[in-house]
């Protein structure tokens, strides 16, 4: 294969790629949302600078995957922590779990997403709309919301999954020093919401060493919905250069 051939592939391995080279289309992606209050303590002790911690808000999401261009249907949950860059609320991504290895390799080499493999869920059960995750054979998270109590309005629920998220992209070196260190900033475009409910809700997190979400420990639900939308993911960009300035 000819040097310019090999640049043109910009995935591993190079002749068969973990992912299609395509922006993914979300069709019928439906969350579970339950914010809820933690320790203060707890988050700045895993949200990076220049992030500031507002209020000591989590989001756990549940999201199921109705059709994905390119990945087809899976699953995901993950935390995601209440945060202000240079004045403009976000969310900063701790934590993602999905059953899918394409769209986990794909999240983590050509944006910053924190996936892992894991196996979520969500279903409707005897009335609830319940979201779990486990991790291997374990339970490590059961959300639980009163199915369809109440309509949410639709501007508040595209507020809710439209806000800017930052991550953090790290990328080690051969001699196991960061080559890349970066926190990067995405949102949601092409944002359709097809319905929004909300109702009472409660939040599970159990401890797990390797699945580390119940470090964020449950103070308080604050707010719950249930989201029903068409989406497209936009890029990455680089808003803070971890390593500017640093020499070898």
């Amino acid at each position: 294969m000819r040097e310019q051939d090999v640049r043109r592939h910009v995935t591993t391995p190079l002749t068969s790629p973990a992912y299609a080279p395509t922006v993914p289309r979300f069709t019928d992606r439906e969350y579970l949302n339950i914010v809820y209050r933690t320790d203060p303590d707890a988050l700045r002790a895993v949200v990076p600078e220049p992030l500031r911690i507002t209020e000591p808000l989590v989001r756990f999401e549940v999201m199921r995957m109705g059709d994905v261009t390119g990945y087809g249907p899976y699953t995901e949950a993950g935390q995601a922590i209440a945060v202000d860059f240079e004045g403009e609320r976000g969310e900063y991504l701790h934590a993602m779990y999905l059953d899918n290895f394409p769209a986990t390799a794909s999240g983590r080499e050509v944006a910053a997403y924190p996936k892992v493999i894991g196996s979520p869920a969500l279903y409707v059960d005897f009335g609830a709309m319940v979201g779990t995750l486990d991790h291997g054979t374990l339970r490590v998270a059961t959300a639980t919301m009163g199915y369809k109590h109440h309509e949410l309005d639709r501007s508040e629920a595209e507020a809710q999954i439209g806000v800017p998220t930052f991550m953090l992209k790290t990328i080690p070196g051969y001699d196991g020093s960061p080559r890349v260190q970066e926190l990067v900033r995405t949102r949601i475009t092409d944002l359709t919401v097809k319905g929004a409910w909300t109702g009472p809700a409660r939040l599970q997190l159990f401890e797990h060493a390797l699945a580390p979400l119940a470090d964020l420990p449950v103070l308080e639900v604050v707010s719950a919905s249930h989201i029903l939308t068409d989406l497209t993911l936009n890029g990455v960009e680089p808003v803070h250069d971890y390593l500017k300035g640093v020499t070898s």
